[in-house]
């Protein structure tokens, strides 16, 4: 049964839409010969030829009005058609699954379309389309074309050095292909990269808030993420355990924790840290380690000899540790202009010092307790730090941005591609006394080149339907007809109602 079918199925006696050509046509149902049966009076129908559409196969979309009713109705008039095959729902991502394999995406553009559809934010979304170009696979398929014919040549070396003359002789041959590895080399290590830091966009950058007791911790995140997600109170040591809070800045994805105060057991005081207290302290320090930046709070507070900066020495330190931080001041308002600028060079003068991991400017705010906080209280500023921290640690350069496209399987494919590649240049390039093995460095090469045609879906059968299998199970639900004959057939429901049904021979 061909798209052809259905379309007089549901549209007897009218001439097929011309090829990818916009029609209106209404729609019959083809068991009733009564014009009182109609199922739509204004489809919108599109015939795509193969093998220029998304999936290689002839595609024929119905876009009908998205009223349950009308769809329902559709659905049902289907398999009424003259066939002589059933109509099926296709298994999930089942249309993609056939662009695969008939050449029209290859499996790294698949895992980028997976992306784009569990994106959040627009930093996640514009990482999806870069790695969806194609640029990548490419990429990928031209290294291993690279690895496969100097393989073939050190093979041909291996097989007949003894019956023929070659130009280059072993050492010769193994240094050339050296060069080459060691290019591709190189280019995985941006590729790395380029993982790492679409990693922070795919899944969020961590950030933790760190300082002493009553610093403003719990306010400054109630206010950035609008809402009261962490209690706050003039009493010390209100939070124990982490309190976490998601939210999109500026199209980042951010990953928000609150912890708890830390304080010494030698800090003079009348308070004992207790077991309960203890415990938080001890997440919120692994909390900081693990996290992407630290923000370090510290706070203007009374003294005995005057108004002074409070901090605490182990988060300060913590946040030098970290990828990026930021050193916030809050309780501004607490003291004059004159006394807090002196208070200020003080402190800088001290992370200067004893933090020079730290940046040199603190960023000072006035969060009130009970969360809220003016327009000209800082945090506004805080933003902005973060902000510009998220963009450099995921930003490449305008050359390099398709890099942001890779995923942490392709991520993995390359680590275990980058040890047979320096297992290959230990052979081709021995230590002084020892011959290199040339059957074993032809071998790493071949283990290498089955890393890169796994990540594009060029391997071994088992491991491409293994992948697809995890990369397909997370996309929607289609229906279609049985896979005998490339033919396709499409129900398009409007946005509104946000389901699509294509339906295929």
């Amino acid at each position: 049964m061909s798209t052809a079918q259905i379309y007089q199925g549901l549209c007897p006696g009218k001439p097929p839409p011309k090829p990818r050509r916009a029609t209106v046509r209404t729609l019959l149902d083809p068991a009733s010969n009564t014009e009182t049966n109609i199922l739509d009076v204004e489809a919108l129908l599109l015939h795509l030829p193969s093998p220029k559409t998304v999936t290689g196969e002839e595609v024929l979309e119905l876009h009908v009005h998205g009223g349950p009713a009308t769809v329902k109705a559709v659905l049902s008039a289907i398999p009424k058609c003259q066939a002589s095959t059933r109509i099926r729902y296709a298994e999930p991502g089942e249309f993609t699954k056939r662009a695969f394999f008939n050449g029209r995406l290859d499996l790294a553009q698949i895992e980028s379309l997976g992306d784009t559809l569990d994106a959040e934010t627009e930093q996640q979304r514009r990482a999806a389309v870069r790695g969806n170009s194609g640029a990548l696979g490419r990429n990928y398929e031209d290294w291993r074309h690279q690895l496969l014919q100097a393989r073939g040549e050190i093979e041909a070396l291996i097989d007949f050095s003894e019956d023929q003359h070659f130009d280059e002789s072993q050492s010769e041959l193994l240094e050339n292909v050296a060069r080459q590895v060691a290019k591709i080399l190189r280019s995985i290590d941006l590729h790395e990269l380029g993982s790492q830091r679409s990693e922070l966009l795919r899944n969020g950058i961590r950030i933790a808030l760190v300082g002493p007791p009553n610093a403003g911790k719990s306010s400054l995140m109630n206010i950035i993420v609008g809402r009261e997600a962490s209690i706050v109170s003039g009493e010390a040591g209100t939070t124990r355990d982490i309190v976490e809070a998601s939210l999109d800045i500026r199209g980042f994805l951010c990953s928000f924790a609150d912890t708890a105060g830390f304080r010494s057991k030698t800090e003079t005081s009348d308070e004992v840290i207790g077991a309960v207290e203890e415990e938080g302290i001890r997440r919120a320090r692994a909390r900081a380690q693990e996290s992407d930046v630290v923000l370090v709070l510290a706070s203007v507070e009374p003294g005995p000899s005057g108004p002074f900066i409070h901090f605490d020495k182990e988060t300060m330190a913590l946040a030098t540790e970290a990828q990026s931080s930021l050193v916030v001041v809050n309780k501004q308002d607490t003291v004059d202009g004159d006394v807090l600028s002196h208070l200020l060079r003080q402190f800088r003068q001290l992370v200067r010092e004893e933090y020079p991991g730290l940046p040199q400017e603190p960023i000072c705010i006035s969060c009130k307790e009970d969360g809220s906080a003016s327009r000209d209280s800082g945090v506004q500023s805080v933003v902005d730090a973060l902000v510009a921290s998220f963009s450099q640690m995921t930003d490449m350069p305008p050359d390099m941005r398709d890099l942001l496209g890779v995923t942490e399987r392709q991520r993995q494919l390359l680590a275990k591609c980058r040890g047979h590649l320096e297992d290959f240049m230990g052979e081709a390039q021995p230590q002084e006394g020892l011959d290199s093995d040339i059957v074993l460095a032809a071998e790493y090469l071949r283990y290498a080149a089955d890393c890169l045609a796994r990540i594009t879906g060029k391997g071994e059968a088992g491991d491409v339907e293994e992948v697809l299998g995890v990369v397909f199970e997370k996309f929607c639900v289609d229906v279609l007809c049985p896979a005998q004959a490339p033919s396709l057939f499409y129900i398009w429901v409007p946005p509104a109602k946000g389901i699509m049904y294509p339906t295929s021979r």
